[in-house]
């Protein structure tokens, strides 16, 4: 492609990775998460967010990033870095939105599909929430659908190994790739209970 001509190296390298699948994806996904981490702390310093309010929002940017790209979408009309922050930015503003209309709400009752987008590591795990919630048999049915890896991923979280020893066990470059990878899992998770 011509347009790929002015493309930095490194970024031919993350989408080549990201279009290949396998050992090749996961190699691209920790070097496209690992590369703008930077935007996190631009985050907070750019808008009134939390560190982890900043994180989840570059999470969902690289998240939807590397569905692009995987499926073809990016059309490198610039640069990974400055696509990858118009992502954000919006993603940041969306939040902040949000935030905004959240607070305006007296009464809020909180769904499970909910607390999936909304969990924090400081809280208790989603399969225990929906465990507690006596929804076993479903959760269960959910977690098969979801494939190997993050059914594995969620049950050393639920079972209390941090990120550090989750990326350890299953051969994860580093923590901050284990949490986006489960923000992913914890997603198709929520797909999967609410498909709409």
């Amino acid at each position: 492609m011509n347009e790929s001509k002015h493309l930095p190296a490194a970024d031919l390298r993350i989408i080549e990775n990201l279009t290949l699948g396998g050992i090749h994806r996961r190699k691209g996904e920790e070097e496209l998460f690992t590369t703008y981490m930077y935007f996190i702390h631009e985050g907070m310093r750019k808008f009134p967010l939390s560190e982890d309010e900043s994180f989840d929002a570059y999470s969902d940017t690289i998240l939807s990033a590397i569905e692009k790209i995987a499926n073809g979408s990016f059309e490198r009309a610039s640069s990974l870095k400055t696509w990858l922050y118009k992502i954000f930015h919006n993603k940041s503003v969306d939040l902040l939105r949000k935030k905004a209309t959240n607070k305006n709400k007296v009464h809020q009752t909180v769904s499970i599909t909910d607390m999936l987008v909304h969990v924090s590591d400081a809280a208790k795990s989603i399969v225990q929430k929906l465990a507690d919630q006596a929804d076993e048999k479903l959760l269960k049915q959910r977690l098969a659908e979801i494939g190997d890896t993050c059914h594995q991923l969620l049950q050393l979280s639920a079972e209390g190994h941090t990120d550090k020893e989750i990326a350890s066990l299953m051969e994860y470059k580093t923590a901050d790739v284990v949490k986006t990878s489960r923000l992913r899992c914890l997603e198709k998770l929520r797909r999967l209970y609410n498909p709409t």
